[in-house]
């Protein structure tokens, strides 16, 4: 993804920076990371362990080339996760005398097996939705019928939420259950309560080995939960997060990043909080940096691989240099006086035929970002981006007229819900009613209400 080539190339630099060789094994050759300024030694060759392997012996044999003795798995997403987890099961680190730096195993397997993640939230006292892990079919049965419906089910070791969804109805369970448990790669499976209609929030975390914590940048779900993070329009600073929810939900994630185990890098944190009564329940934890860190990076100025990749090799934060200041440390937390909106970009016109409505598999195939002063100057840069010809989310003369389709839309997700939402507005559907179609939060509608009155009053003008 564009997102890790990204934070590859930062990290790759940054680890060149301080005199070290960099080999990259890449399995497509569009990335900015394989290009010969940015690594080393550039592999393009399938993702699997025989490649790793065959590289590992090339540079082991070949006395114009350095040995590998450390490998940065954190910085790949969840296949370099994967890989790496799969490469220390073999013996292969062991084998060729290969570290693994910024975090081990034991660490990956806390946050990516899903029963080890919620006996250790438990034991650390943050909550977490009521759930029972499941590898077989019958386990998974049993599940479902102690917690109820609606529920979801998460596969483990899955990239994207691959398997992953949601079951409203006991006649969908085991066509799901089938789904989740072949998409695993170790056959296993979450089955939890659902909290649909909870707001949903991501902290990017830095931490170094003196345990050492920062937060980088709180990002609030515009959708509810129940779409994936990476189809759904995210915003940067938290919008509608009371400061009493945030400081706990702070204090949670620091807990959560110190409890993992041996790790120093970025990591990012996924919270769900109840909009009744600010109760948090943690979603997950990724010992690595993610799609979300890219967006981090890019609406604070912080960058988040490049500094991950020096704590990896054993600096502190307080002994790296600012990046914008020069004269002070990188062990501070960024501020923003702006607003960061994120929508994911779509090409389901490319594949006719396929299911458009939004779940917990991501779809997605890019994104855009606009920055503005306020939210919805933010959101109407970003919509102008897509290059889908829409002059921001409204008055383009692309709206839609039919109420039923309006509303089947707002209730079923697709890439298009925010334009909908305004067309809703535009046609006098009350406010209410689409918040309690869509769950999104009230100031969101809010806000998109103010830029609908604008637009009515200034129809009332013309230019003459």
């Amino acid at each position: 993804a564009c997102e890790f080539d990204y934070s590859g190339s930062q990290a790759a630099l940054s680890l060149k920076e301080e005199g070290i060789k960099v080999s990259i094994i890449n399995s497509n050759p569009a990335t900015i990371m394989t290009d010969k300024v940015i690594g080393d030694h550039v592999y393009l060759k399938p993702l699997t362990l025989d490649s790793i392997e065959e590289i590992l012996i090339e540079h082991k044999n070949n006395p114009d080339l350095p040995t590998i003795d450390a490998v940065l798995p954190t910085m790949g997403g969840q296949t370099a996760l994967n890989l790496c987890v799969d490469a220390e099961e073999r013996g292969l680190w062991k084998k060729h005398n290969v570290r693994i730096i910024g975090v081990d195993v034991a660490a990956i397997d806390k946050t990516e097996n899903r029963e080890s993640f919620r006996q250790l939230m438990v034991d650390i006292g943050v909550g977490v939705a009521p759930s029972k892990i499941a590898n077989s079919f019958l386990e998974g049965k049993e599940a479902a019928q102690q917690i109820g419906f609606p529920l979801v089910i998460r596969p483990s070791y899955t990239l994207g939420g691959s398997g992953g969804g949601f079951v409203h109805r006991k006649e969908d369970f085991d066509a799901a259950l089938k789904r989740g448990l072949e998409a695993s790669p170790t056959h296993e499976v979450l089955v939890e309560q659902a909290v649909l209609g909870w707001k949903e929030y991501e902290l990017e975390l830095l931490r170094d080995s003196n345990d050492n914590v920062i937060i980088i940048c709180s990002i609030e779900n515009f959708d509810p939960m129940g779409i994936h993070t990476g189809d759904s329009i995210t915003v940067a600073p938290a919008m509608t997060l009371s400061d009493r929810c945030y400081q706990e939900m702070r204090n949670q994630a620091i807990k959560m990043m110190r409890a993992i185990g041996n790790f120093a890098g970025g990591c990012n944190v996924q919270f769900s909080v109840n909009p009744d009564n600010d109760d948090i329940i943690a979603i997950e934890i990724n010992p690595r940096v993610s799609r979300s860190s890219a967006l981090a990076s890019k609406a604070t100025g912080y960058p988040i691989a490049k500094i991950a990749a020096k704590l990896a090799i054993g600096y502190n934060l307080d002994e790296i240099e600012n990046q914008i200041t020069k004269t002070t440390s990188a062990y501070f937390e960024p501020t923003l006086d702006y607003v960061i909106v994120k929508i994911p970009r779509f090409n389901f016109d490319k594949f006719k035929g396929a299911n458009m409505e939004l779940g917990l598999q991501m779809k997605a195939v890019g994104e855009v970002m606009g920055i503005g002063r306020s939210f919805i100057e933010a959101l109407q840069k970003a919509c102008q981006s897509l290059e889908i010809g829409r002059a921001g989310i409204g008055a383009d003369g692309r709206q839609k007229r039919d109420i039923e389709e309006i509303m089947y839309g707002l209730q079923h997700p697709s890439w298009n819900r925010v334009f909908l939402i305004k067309d809703a507005m535009s046609m006098g559907v009350p406010l209410e009613s689409i918040r309690k179609v869509t769950r999104i939060d009230k100031w969101f509608l809010n806000q998109i209400q103010e830029l609908v009155a604008l637009e009515t009053e200034l129809k009332r003008y013309s230019l003459n």
